[in-house]
């Protein structure tokens, strides 16, 4: 792993607060945890730090939140530098797109994805683009092999990309109106491109002879069957007597 440093101090804010509005949510979150495991809450609260923080956690964020955590900020500053969803400089404004480079994506077309961001953004990772509105990386597997090439922008990923669709992308973050995230090729989730290719017989759903034919709906399906501590118990059977156990034929 490569070392993570944190910004230059020339870009560093020299203080940081969280907004009434997320010191209200931060005290809820650190409430949740028992008298002496505050430190637990530490990933959530550096999280919103960052969010409010123009998507980058500077080290006066970093500080502040361990001492509302009482935390060493050296035990701080080493989750911060541990976890690579924390980005420790400058980030664009708009959007900072992390595109996959692991080999599912590369095998779907990530060089060609890598190309397109360094086309409209800047030609290195993390160089924030002329305007100040975008940035990007290259990060290992986001989880969606599936569907690659994919890219997560903040929060979401966006998946099934081609270099068409991400150029579109990037065209709404800067117009201000992000895409829908998900598949950008118009399937549902990780479901078949084109819609299902097994078990299409509609037969097969039926929920009774009554209506052979007509798939459960979704309500239907979704009904409760009863608790094993409910279903009536099968009648018991009565001991074999010596002599019927005589009877039955022993293994070989």
């Amino acid at each position: 792993m490569s070392v993570r440093r944190t910004a230059p101090a020339e870009v560093q804010p020299k203080e940081f607060a969280f907004t009434p509005e997320n010191l209200a949510w931060a005290k809820t979150i650190i409430a949740r945890f028992p008298e002496g495991r505050q430190a637990s809450a530490v990933i959530q609260l550096m999280w919103r730090a960052q969010e409010q923080h123009h998507g980058w956690l500077p080290e006066a964020a970093i500080r502040y939140i361990a001492d509302m955590l009482g935390m060493e900020h050296i035990r701080a500053m080493e989750v911060a530098t541990f976890y690579t969803m924390f980005l420790l400089q400058p980030v664009g404004k708009k959007a900072h797109i992390q595109v996959c480079g692991t080999t599912p994506c590369r095998l779907r077309g990530a060089d060609e994805l890598f190309k397109v961001c360094q086309h409209r953004i800047a030609h290195d990772p993390f160089e924030v683009s002329a305007d100040g509105n975008f940035s990007w990386e290259e990060v290992e597997c986001l989880g969606a092999c599936v569907n690659a090439p994919m890219a997560l922008i903040w929060k979401d990923t966006y998946e099934d990309l081609t270099p068409e669709s991400l150029e579109k992308i990037i065209d709404g973050f800067a117009a201000g109106k992000p895409p829908k995230p998900g598949p950008q090729n118009g399937r549902q989730f990780s479901a078949p491109e084109g819609g299902p290719t097994t078990l299409t017989d509609a037969a097969i759903y039926a929920s009774s002879p009554k209506n052979a034919g007509a798939p459960l709906t979704d309500s239907e399906a979704k009904k409760p069957s009863a608790t094993a501590s409910n279903r009536e118990a099968p009648e018991p059977k009565p001991p074999l007597s010596k002599a019927s156990a005589d009877k039955k034929p022993k293994p070989n």
